[in-house]
């Protein structure tokens, strides 16, 4: 693989010709294997000088003899190990120009590779490996050979060994040899594992107000176990999930004590611990939603979170009803271990929906347990009170709750998915303590699926289903707000708010036992900030526990604009009813931020 320097009629043929002391014009000419010219562009000084605008007669030469390895590079990068590189500056051979006697002006500048022919991986061997390690299928006897080939399998190595718990291995030995011949490059990759680990003592550095065996907590290393990079992107995660850092780092320290075991030390950047926020969605029938919130992000110093909020909805509506929240949520992370966490929640609330008016309190707590980044568990034990005026009247109940959910997120973007998929069941048992509410159970479950095919990553086709019952009680003596009803920017686009629910009679309507809802969206990019989404809507709602039984089903449809902003996509939706009275005449104008689903 050695370095030709000279003048070659080439394969490959780069021209800089008529360039100026201080202007650059450059010019390629390829003869043959036009593939390898980004490569080769992407490496070179000169292109890069050209580019840039003016340079000087000693930049150029500089420049040039700078490119000789960083073409090489780029030719090995790709799988040319006999290439031979020649970059003549007035004729004159660049390498041969010393730094400072630089010519005062240049006339042309002549680049000439000659990549040679494609080489192959011949003999391969990378050892010694822990066991059931493999080397990427690109380091194979016969498939290309490449520079990129022979690093990755080099980290492939180092990481089995540091996956086994020997942190401190390392490439000990490369041998790399080109058979120009037969076009073949034989590699052998030695490595050196070093001992098998455990994780020492954590130390912390760069926090003021969250305490040092807090963040040990809620980071979760293992003391003691052995030395996992998986460990370390977990304890990572937990970290900048807590909510009162910033960043955080971890750096493994050089030496190990005498027992194998490795230092750690994590390095963090706190977050300021109060915010306020403010919030606001527009539809047209719904009318104006404001929201704000505050948070306080370490309350006791542990990294306990404390979010108060509340908001006002129905400002302007077409109903003329309000509604009326606020809240308080406290989180505590690492409370029984790293990945549990202990929830707390109230809430206030007053509804004026068009079939019913409540107003309720609520209390509850809990744990929640995370596995992994995509799945987590909660369970919790609740009390609720109420006091609900619907169409059978004025009615009172209080009951105890203990409401589990489970949360399956594979989605790459929450705000704005394009592949991936998610799902939300919840289940909350209630026990009637007193009052006109029966004993009873609701199931919940909504999921989500996102598929962008092509790589250019357009269009992409959203797909949610949502399913609901409550079982037990009948429809008169289930907790009203318990109930199901279909229509509006959650279920059905372009229907009436709450405009589906069981009729019973004499003018009489009140919210369902079960609910099944369907909605698909086609989301096309028009350009880097501008989308357009075209969507349809379908929901049932049943006066039976049994989904889709004992009731009826509405439809809207509409089309939609996103554009992109710093906190994900701003909405616009504008859609109609396809079913029922207003069928394609009447619209709803939809306003928010993030996707619909």
């Amino acid at each position: 693989m050695a370095r030709m320097v000279r003048p070659v009629a080439g394969i490959l043929a780069l021209t800089l010709s008529a360039l100026p002391a201080l202007s650059q014009d450059i010019r390629f000419r390829i003869t043959e294997n036009s593939a390898l010219r980004p490569a080769l562009e992407a490496a070179s000084l000169l292109v890069a000088q050209e580019a840039s605008g003016e340079a000087s007669a000693q930049d150029i030469v500089a420049a040039a003899r700078a490119d000789y390895p960083r073409l090489l590079a780029a030719l090995y990068a790709e799988g040319y190990f006999g290439a031979t590189v020649s970059i003549l500056v007035d004729g004159r051979e660049a390498a041969g120009i010393a730094p400072l006697d630089a010519p005062s002006s240049i006339r042309g500048v002549e680049i000439i590779v000659t990549p040679g022919p494609a080489f192959r991986f011949g003999a391969t061997e990378a050892s010694p490996l822990p066991e059931g390690a493999e080397m990427p299928a690109t380091f194979v006897t016969g498939l290309p050979a490449s520079t990129d080939a022979i690093r990755e399998a080099a980290r492939t190595g180092i990481n089995a060994w540091r996956d086994a718990g020997h942190a401190k291995a390392t490439l000990e030995s490369q041998r790399v040899i080109a058979d120009h011949r037969d076009s073949q490059l034989d590699v052998s990759l030695g490595f050196a594992p070093g001992a098998q680990l455990t994780f020492g003592p954590v130390a912390v550095e760069g926090n003021s107000t969250v305490s040092d065996d807090r963040i040990r907590e809620i980071a979760g290393l293992p003391q003691g176990s052995v030395y996992s990079p998986a460990e370390i992107d977990r304890a990572l995660a937990r970290l900048r999930r807590a909510g009162a850092f910033r960043a955080a780092s971890l750096t493994e320290a050089d030496a190990t004590t005498v027992d194998l075991a490795l230092p750690i030390t994590l390095n963090v950047v706190e977050e300021k611990p109060r915010r306020l926020g403010f919030g606001a969605e527009l539809t047209s029938f719904d009318g104006l939603a404001l929201s704000a919130y505050w948070i306080h992000r370490n309350l006791l110093g542990g990294s306990e979170n404390l979010r108060i909020d509340g908001s006002v909805e129905g400002i302007g509506g077409a109903t003329g009803a309000l509604d009326a929240r606020l809240g308080a949520a406290f989180v505590r992370p690492a409370t029984l271990d790293a990945d549990t966490d202990l929830l707390a929640g109230a809430e206030i609330l007053h509804r004026e929906d068009p079939l019913y008016g409540m107003n309720s309190a609520s209390l509850d707590v809990g744990l929640r347990r995370r596995f992994g980044e995509t799945l987590q568990l909660s369970l919790a034990v609740g009390a609720k009170t109420a006091q609900i005026s619907d169409d059978l009247g004025t009615r009172s109940y209080t009951v105890l709750t203990l409401p589990g959910t489970a949360t399956f997120d594979k989605r790459d973007n929450a705000l704005d998915a394009h592949k991936g998929y998610f799902l939300d069941a919840k289940a909350t048992p209630f026990l009637s303590l007193s009052g006109d509410a029966a004993t009873g159970l609701r199931l919940w479950t909504e999921g989500r699926a996102y598929f962008t095919p092509g790589a250019a990553g357009n269009p992409t086709f959203a797909l949610r289903g949502q399913l609901g019952t409550v079982m037990g009680p009948d429809l008169l003596s289930a907790p009203p707000d318990y109930l199901f009803f279909s229509g509006g920017g959650g279920t059905v686009r372009g229907q009436p708010y709450q405009s589906l629910a069981i009729d019973l009679g004499g003018g009489d309507r009140i919210g369902g036992l079960s609910l099944a809802a369907l909605s698909a969206e086609v989301r096309a990019s028009v350009t880097d900030t501008i989308g357009i989404v075209g969507f349809a809507d379908a929901g049932y709602v049943g006066a039976s526990a049994l989904p889709l039984t004992n009731g009826d089903w509405h439809a809207g449809a509409g089309i939609g604009i996103r554009y992109q902003t710093g906190l994900g996509p701003l909405r616009l939706d504008v859609a109609t009813p396809i079913t029922g009275t207003g069928a394609g005449q009447s619209i709803n104008i939809y306003i928010g931020i993030g996707q619909a689903f």
